[in-house]
């Protein structure tokens, strides 16, 4: 079980996120939902060890998050350009998880194959399609088997077409009972997932509620509502 209780984080004095709590089971994937600029990042940032918390507490099973346990897909890939997409992976698996060099190459090998973007092995990120990065990136993540994985604007960089594939493979992850949290405002791919929803709004959760909840009886979640009618 992910807990993060009533996380406070401010830039220059000013809060980014404003006693933020939310709760996540295993296999149990969470929306955080909301405009640019309302915190959904940075929270991502924090479960990453990217930024420390001015208050507040996240755990994991029961103890303090060993963030080692954390897995981060970023926005922009964040793929290493002078890496073919092989030592993308091997790279961390060596020098984090201190595999040897043939673990490496065989965990990379595997991974790859599971994405179907093992045919890249020996290409520059440069040569990808969007839909390739995002899956070079999702596997290098993976590699080093988090139990909690992070993924900002999952969708942001791919052509809509493929939404849809983007929350067949988080569906599946979560079925493997893997904590997913997503940052995003694409409301296609909101529509795609079971979910739990948090809308965000000036570094707060103003709103949550289950996907099964918001179809069932939309009008008792109004600002939900409204945000994915774009109202």
């Amino acid at each position: 079980m992910l807990i993060v209780k009533n996380i406070v984080k401010k830039f220059h004095g000013k809060k980014i996120l404003d006693d933020v709590s939310f709760s996540a089971a295993p296999g149990e994937i969470v929306v955080l939902l909301g405009q640019s600029g309302v915190g959904k990042s940075t929270i991502l940032r924090v479960l990453s060890n990217l930024e420390t918390i001015d208050s507040g507490s996240i755990e994991l099973d029961h103890g303090p998050i060993d963030f080692k346990k954390v897995g981060m897909v970023f926005q922009d890939f964040n793929l290493f350009a002078h890496m073919t997409v092989q030592q993308n992976l091997t790279v961390p698996l060596t020098k984090v998880a201190l595999k040897s060099e043939q673990e490496a190459q065989t965990i990379a090998h595997l991974m790859l194959d599971r994405f179907n973007v093992l045919s890249k092995a020996q290409d520059y990120p440069v040569a990808l399609s969007g839909g390739q990065k995002q899956r070079v990136a999702l596997a290098r993540a993976l590699c080093l088997n988090p139990q909690v994985l992070c993924l900002d604007e999952p969708t942001s960089a791919l052509d809509p077409q493929l939404t849809s594939d983007v929350a067949k493979i988080i569906t599946e992850l979560a079925e493997q009972q893997m904590v997913i949290v997503i940052a995003t405002h694409d409301i296609g791919l909101l529509e795609a997932l079971s979910c739990t929803i948090h809308l965000m709004r000036d570094g707060k959760i103003i709103q949550s509620a289950t996907s099964k909840m918001l179809q069932e009886n939309p009008e008792s979640f109004i600002n939900i509502k409204n945000f994915v009618q774009g109202k």
